[in-house]
Order: C-alpha cells, then sequence, then structure tokens
C-alpha cells in the first residue's frame, strides 16, 4: 500500500512539472493550472493520502475506478444508479453480485441463441395446440377464425424469416432491378397495355352481362362516374399533362374490388364476416368504459360509448406498429399500387398508410421527403387524407350499426380513388425526387408493448379532443344558421312545420344531382344529399351519425312488419306516411325522419367515407406546414383543389358501388 501510495504522488508531482503549471496541467474543481497538495488525511474520501492531486476534479477513488461518477454526457434521467462497490463489503451480497454479472455478460452474450430457443418452442406449443384444437373441434366459426389466424401469422413469419436469411433477394423487386432500364421500360410497357386491355375489357363484358342485363337501374351510377370524370377533365389544373395511367387503374381496382365483395357471394361472406369480427373486437373497450365511468356509462352514449372505442383501437394500432405489423401491410400495398398506376412511392405510401391511419398521421411516414415533393405530389397527399378516414374513427362508426363490410371495403377502395381523382385534377408536370427508399420504413422506437399501448392510448386524447370540440362548434353555428333560415323564412311566408328553410334544405337540393348520379332511389335523393352536406360543411362523423338513424329505423320497421307473423293476429303490421315521418298504427310510436332503402344505405357508406370537409382544411394545413414549413405556400394553393378532389373519390368509390350492387 506504500509504494501504490508513493506511485501516486510521483505521478501527480510528474505531471504538474512536465505541463509547466500552466493552462495543460490537471485541474482541480474545473480551475486549470493549479496543483493541490494534501498534506493530511482525504476527508473526503477517508483514504490517507499524503500527496495525492486530483485529476480533473476527480477525488482518489473515482481517478481508480472504484466510483462510477457520471459525467457530464450521462442522461440525468437514467434510472440507474451509481454506487461505490466497496459498500458491498459482505462476502455473500459479492458472491451473489458475481453470478449476477456472469449471468448478465452471458445473456447480452449469447442474447440471440437464447430468445431463438423461446422462438422456437412457443412455436412449437402453438403449432401443437393448433394441431389438437382442428382435430378436437373443427368446422365452428372459431376453427375458421383460428385457421385464418395461423395462415396469415405464417405468412408474417415466413416473410420475415425469408428476408433475414436471404436480404431482399426473396423479392421480386430486387431481380427487377437488376434488369437494365430499357428492358424494364419494355416489359413494363407491353405488360401494361396488355392487361389494361384485358381487364378493361373483362369489365365492359360483366357490365353489360351482370348489370344492364339483370338491373338496367344500376347504369346511372355508370353514368355518374362518366360524368364525374369529365368534370374534372375539363377543370383539370392541366388538361394536357393528365397521364391516363393513374386514373385507368385507379378506377379499375376500385371496380374489381367491388366485385370482389358486392358481387362475389365468398368474398361478400368474407368481408361481412371480418366486419362482424372488427365489431366483436371494439366490444372489448366496454369493460374499460364501464370500469371508469360506471355502470350506466351508456347514459352518455357518444362521450363514453362511442369516443373511448378511439382510445382502444388508437392503442392497438400502436403495438401493430411496435410489431411491425403495419409497416409490413403499409409497404406492400404502397408498391403494388406504385407498380401499377405508375405514380411515385412517396404518394403510393401515403395513400397505402391512409386506408389504416388518419390524414395528419399517415404523411409521417414520408415526412422527411416533403420539402422535395412537387406540387402535384402535395396534391395527392392531401387527397388521399381528405378521401379515407382513420381506422379509429372507423371503430367510432361501427358502433353506430353503419354496415362494417362496408366501411372497409370503402377504406381499401378510396385509395386508389385518390390517387386515380388527384392525378386527373392536378397532373404531374415535373419528375419526382423520391426514390424507393422511402420504403425504408422504421419499426417502433418503444421499448415494449406495454410502452406501445400506453402511448397509442395517449395520443388518441388529442383525436378525440378533436372530434369533440368540432362537433359542438360546428353543430352549434349549423343550428344558429337554421334559425336564422327560419327566421327569415318566417318574413315571407314559410311557417308551416317541416316547411321551413333550414341548412339541410339548401343541401338536399344543391347535392341533389350528385346523389342521383351515385345510383341513389330517386325517393331518397333528397336525404341523401343532405347527408352529403352535412358531410361537407360540418364533418363525417356527424353525416354518419344521421345515417345511423335511418339504419335503425329500418331495423325497427322490419321488426314491426313482422309481428304479425310471429305473435297474435292481434297485429296488422301496418303504417303509414306523414311527411318523411313513419307513424305505427298497431302502437303509438314515430319513426322520425324514415327509413332509406338499403341500396341507398350502402352508397352512402361508401360517398360519406372521407375527411373531405372544409373544417379539415386546416387540419391538413397544419400536420403538412410544420412537417415541412418551406411548402407552405404550395399546400394553400392546392389544397381546396384537393378538398374537392377528396371528395369526388368518394363519389366515384359510391357510383361503382351503386352499379354492382346485387340485393342480398
Amino acid at each position: 500500500m506504500k509504494e501504490e501510495k508513493e506511485t501516486v504522488q510521483l505521478r501527480q508531482v510528474k505531471l504538474v512539472v512536465e505541463n509547466d503549471g500552466v493552462s495543460s496541467s490537471p485541474s482541480y474543481n474545473g480551475q486549470p493550472g493549479s496543483a493541490v497538495i494534501m498534506s493530511g488525511p482525504d476527508m473526503t474520501s477517508g483514504n490517507d493520502n499524503p500527496a495525492f492531486v486530483p485529476e480533473d476534479g476527480l477525488t482518489e477513488k473515482e481517478a481508480n475506478g472504484k466510483v462510477n461518477k457520471p459525467t457530464e454526457d450521462d442522461d440525468e434521467s437514467s434510472d440507474e444508479e451509481y454506487e461505490d462497490d466497496s459498500l458491498y463489503g459482505n462476502p455473500w451480497s459479492r458472491g451473489v453480485m458475481r453470478i449476477q454479472t456472469a449471468v448478465l455478460g452471458a445473456i447480452k452474450e449469447y442474447g440471440d441463441m437464447i430468445w431463438t430457443c423461446i422462438y422456437v418452442c412457443l412455436l412449437t406449443l402453438f403449432i401443437a395446440y393448433f394441431i389438437v384444437s382442428m382435430v378436437y373441434r373443427f368446422g365452428d366459426e372459431g376453427s375458421v377464425r383460428l385457421l385464418i389466424i395461423t395462415i396469415l401469422i405464417a405468412l408474417f413469419l415466413g416473410h420475415f424469416a425469408l428476408h433475414s436469411f436471404c436480404g431482399d433477394k426473396v423479392t421480386f423487386y430486387y431481380y427487377w432491378s437488376k434488369l437494365s432500364k430499357e428492358t424494364r421500360n419494355t416489359i413494363s410497357k407491353w405488360f401494361r397495355v396488355i392487361i389494361s386491355v384485358l381487364l378493361a375489357l373483362g369489365a365492359v363484358i360483366y357490365v353489360i352481362a351482370e348489370v344492364a342485363l339483370k338491373t338496367p337501374s344500376n347504369l346511372i351510377s355508370l353514368t355518374g362516374m362518366v360524368f364525374f370524370i369529365v368534370v374534372f377533365y375539363v377543370f383539370s389544373y392541366n388538361p394536357a399533362r393528365v397521364n391516363w395511367q393513374p386514373v385507368f387503374w385507379g378506377l379499375i381496382l376500385q371496380f374489381y374490388f367491388a366485385i370482389a365483395i358486392l358481387r362475389w357471394d365468398p368474398g361478400y361472406q368474407a368481408f361481412r364476416w371480418l366486419g362482424d369480427r372488427v365489431s366483436e373486437f371494439l366490444l372489448y373497450t366496454d369493460k374499460g368504459s364501464e370500469f371508469v365511468f360506471g355502470e350506466k356509462y351508456t347514459d352518455h352514449f357518444f362521450a363514453f360509448k362511442v369516443l373511448t372505442v378511439i382510445v382502444f383501437f388508437s392503442s392497438f394500432i400502436s403495438v401493430m406498429y411496435y410489431l411491425g405489423v403495419m409497416q409490413f401491410l403499409i409497404r406492400h400495398i404502397a408498391r403494388f399500387m406504385a407498380t401499377v398506376m405508375g405514380t411515385s412511392p412517396a404518394e403510393s405510401l401515403n395513400a397505402a398508410g391512409n386506408i389504416f391511419i388518419g390524414q395528419s398521421e399517415a404523411p409521417l411516414l414520408i415526412r422527411p421527403f416533403i420539402s422535395k415533393m412537387t406540387r402535384s405530389e402535395l396534391h395527392a397527399i392531401c387527397t388521399g387524407g381528405f378521401a379515407t378516414i382513420a381506422g379509429s374513427v372507423m371503430a367510432a362508426y361501427i358502433l353506430y350499426k353503419v354496415p362494417a363490410n362496408h366501411l372497409l371495403s370503402a377504406s381499401v377502395m378510396s385509395a386508389p380513388a385518390a390517387l386515380a381523382m388527384s392525378k386527373l385534377f392536378y397532373p404531374e408536370t415535373r419528375k419526382s425526387k423520391t426514390g424507393n427508399e422511402v420504403y425504408n420504413m422504421a419499426s417502433g422506437q418503444e421499448r415494449n408493448i406495454i410502452e406501445a399501448a400506453s402511448k397509442g392510448a395517449t395520443q388518441s386524447i388529442s383525436l378525440i379532443a378533436n372530434i369533440a370540440v368540432n362537433l359542438i362548434a360546428f353543430i352549434a353555428l349549423i343550428e344558429f344558421l337554421n334559425q336564422t333560415l327560419i327566421w327569415i323564412g318566417n318574413r315571407v311566408g314559410f311557417e308551416k312545420p317541416g316547411d321551413e328553410i333550414t341548412f339541410q334544405f339548401l343541401c338536399s337540393y344543391v347535392f341533389y344531382p350528385v346523389a342521383f348520379l351515385m345510383g341513389v332511389a330517386e325517393e331518397d335523393c333528397f336525404e341523401v344529399a343532405t347527408l352529403i352536406g352535412d358531410k361537407t360543411f360540418i364533418n363525417e362523423f356527424y353525416a354518419y351519425t344521421r345515417l345511423s338513424v335511418f339504419i335503425k329505423n329500418r331495423e325497427n320497421l322490419t321488426w314491426y312488419e313482422s309481428l304479425p307473423s310471429t305473435n297474435s293476429s292481434s297485429f296488422t303490421g301496418s303504417w303509414h306516411l306523414e311527411k318523411n315521418d313513419i307513424i305505427y298504427e298497431d302502437f303509438n310510436h314515430t319513426l322520425v325522419g324514415g327509413v332509406l332503402q338499403d341500396r341507398s344505405v350502402v352508397i352512402s357508406t361508401y360517398a360519406l367515407c372521407g375527411f373531405s370537409n372544409f373544417s379539415s382544411i386546416g387540419v391538413m394545413l397544419g400536420a403538412l406546414g410544420a412537417m415541412a414549413p418551406r411548402r407552405q405556400t404550395a399546400l394553400a394553393q392546392v389544397v381546396v383543389r384537393a378538398m374537392i378532389a377528396g371528395n369526388v373519390a368518394c363519389f366515384m368509390t359510391a357510383c361503382i358501388a351503386g352499379l354492382l350492387y346485387e340485393e342480398k
């Protein structure tokens, strides 16, 4: 010990001499050029050191590595504590600590191997469970659900494993990129021409054979599609530069997807089953709502039943992002759309993201590239946000009895429709500066699933607040406008109840042609036109709320009309109309507003499925302006056109639904 102290003393004195006691000499308490000789015991450290010169403000223990003192670069918020190892004087404690250190070191060194073994064991257990379950009970809905989940998990894990071992060599895009540019262009050109001709001929033949000959009234919706395309072409920003490839492919993808859902029975049943499962999944929110708000939480249906679903679904989506599932889906949908439609990777990725997330969240996927996008690309980004809805909001609409299968299909169909209408209304005139690097989406940065779920729930607070305050404000403003219009109408003789001039009354006439061209039954056109006005000038949430009234009325009327066959003959099931209200003759009950035909409900579901309203313009400008401040002027110039394009994209989707609708 004596020799060790002398060595320290000589080394410190040598440093002082060599540095000549100026700026490069050792420092103490942050003062350069000063060396302190301690002639007595070190009262701070407790060590008897007659000549210790601290280095860089460290005590003797710290200089010898005995204390892990945090430096200025260390995170002050770190959860780790810096402790003096000498405190562990108990030999048993030191032994336990050595074992702990050895185990943690082994886990760190062989962590990948350990987790691989755990995953293999879990996968083996799941396979065993799956086999036993299929043998024990096969044929009911639960076994079908388990089979589908197993297939999806197998595909996801298989894709992940192939990429882990083989990299990009397992993808089509890897081998496609190896071809020369001339070869790729030639193959792409002829492939698109051949496939386009075949798909177009198939669509024409199908419409003639299955629509024109069987339900010719549906052709009104086809007229509506032609009308919207012609109008958009005439009022296009640059009609001479319109590229018809994204327009054609956007519409053809919509058409064949609608066939799979509305006309192909297995597809219809599959989406209906999927919609039922989503509705069932969302009901789990009730447990959390009941715990927080009490058993009578449904007394405030919108606040404690509808808005709370957004919290649950937002948390679920956040977990899916953490696991990489959302990135997997969005990336491959975007690649497909960019390949067949000829749109840039950035705008295709945003359109794919809009299927699942909202207008202000989807652009985060391409945030680094927004500042160098062309105006046509910015227009497409805005249109995609206006033409679709967020998955969390869609979950709330399902609670209002809006058909879940049609909501799901509308969310998917509106993505290519948004690109098609955007490129028709604001065609590309410059070369895009974004490439395939946009597909490299990062996985969730959360440390575990619990943090991901909590973060998703927390992020939903702003969305819920936005919905609530906007509904309060706009409904109040519309009521003020209605009362003002009623007062004005009373001055000139419009005084009878039901004949007053209101905002809804004006919208019913303004949007009547739109509803008719989409294929809505003539007797329902005024009501659907009113819903379109509500969606455009207030928001789609309010419009779906009013649509749910007609849906519930239809369910109630169906029950009432079935009473004579299910109960005693004292019930007649008769009713009559007063204005638009239905009056039951067996009961003192009125269905306010009446009902809509099922065809009109389906078309309305597609037409309302988007954020394309005036209040969303501010949301879009605020979100994209914060991501790319230098492009705020360009965004302001295209955002109104984008809102109109988003609305028409929803109308085009509704037209295709009306064209292919068939009573089930």
